[in-house]
């Protein structure tokens, strides 16, 4: 069995969540080949070389995939398909973005949000917002899957493959990159952050996100937002944690002012440590936390501030 991942990059450097994708294609047994597309991106495939189960990398480098849009990306993709028994991808936005265009062209069923591999035909993935998971088995000879990398530890960096130039493949001609807005900041981006502290509701309004940004800056931790903080405008949606949000499993994670509605644990329960903090005691996110206060968090965040600011940092 030969599989093809897609790696995820910004033509600068690889996502870490290819380096969790390589180890669950890894699982589905045989060659791993991985497919970097981007322009300029030269960096990104040395890395992806360097990945421990890489046995080639293939880089199209092409002004056509300066941007990640769907349909040219899906057609380059499409077009190597008939050499590889299993597409793989991140379950990032991306992925998300390109795969299903992909499974569409190859007339196959997308396996989506893949947690485990038990066979090369049968994989375990969660429903109803985590709280049931589903063994599938999948009759299609090409298998086409996206991995929520965070049920995946990431590739070693010990590999040594071969890096291989590939030319672009037609322009289908179906959209074209426009332009783009991004929320710039220097913390780092929740799903490879390894500390998260988010607000829900609870935090009344967006001016108090501040208060979380400052023992963020302390913590070198990503900021995060439940779905009813992102709605009611408090932080742009990039922020979200949650099934229709981010997936994140960072070592920790400090849920502040957030009740704990099922779709924002399906985005965070699988964090190491979960510490929450909320003054309603039978908020539902106790059920998950690991350290619970009970407390005004107007009172509680900034004595943490100071209790972190004792301790040097």
């Amino acid at each position: 069995m030969t599989t093809l991942v897609i790696a995820d990059h910004n033509n600068k450097a690889l996502n870490d969540a290819t380096a969790k994708t390589v180890t669950a294609a890894s699982k589905l047994g045989g060659d791993v080949v991985v497919l970097v597309a981007g322009q300029g991106c030269d960096a990104v495939a040395e890395a992806a070389a360097k990945l421990d189960g890489v046995k080639k990398v293939l880089v199209a480098d092409d002004a056509l995939y300066a941007h990640p849009v769907a349909e040219p990306l899906a057609a380059l993709v499409v077009g190597l398909a008939k050499d590889y028994d299993a597409i793989v991808t991140a379950a990032t936005t991306v992925g998300k973005n390109f795969m299903p265009r992909v499974a569409a062209l190859l007339d196959v069923a997308q396996i989506s949000e893949i947690t485990a591999v038990d066979a090369p035909d049968t994989f375990q993935r969660p429903i109803y917002a985590g709280n049931a998971i589903q063994t599938v088995k999948s009759t299609d000879a090409k298998k086409v899957i996206t991995v929520r990398t965070t049920a995946f530890p990431a590739a070693g960096q010990g590999g040594s493959a071969s890096v291989e130039k590939i030319g672009a493949a037609e322009n289908p001609g179906l959209s074209e990159f426009v332009g783009e807005e991004l929320t710039k900041s220097d913390r780092p981006e929740l799903t490879s952050a390894k500390i998260i502290i988010s607000g829900g509701r609870g935090m009344q309004n967006g001016e108090n996100f501040a208060m979380l940004e400052k023992i963020a800056d302390k913590l070198g931790a990503g900021v995060g937002a439940s779905r009813a903080a992102v709605d009611a405008g408090f932080v742009p949606n990039d922020y979200q944690v949650g099934q229709t949000g981010k997936v994140v499993a960072p070592e920790l994670y400090i849920a502040v002012g957030i009740s704990g509605a099922i779709q924002h644990l399906a985005g965070m329960k699988d964090s190491k440590v979960i510490v929450a903090i909320n003054k309603d005691e039978e908020a539902p996110i106790f059920q998950v936390a690991d350290y619970g206060l009970v407390a005004d968090l107007f009172k509680a965040v900034p004595e943490l501030e100071e209790e972190l600011g004792k301790a040097g940092l």
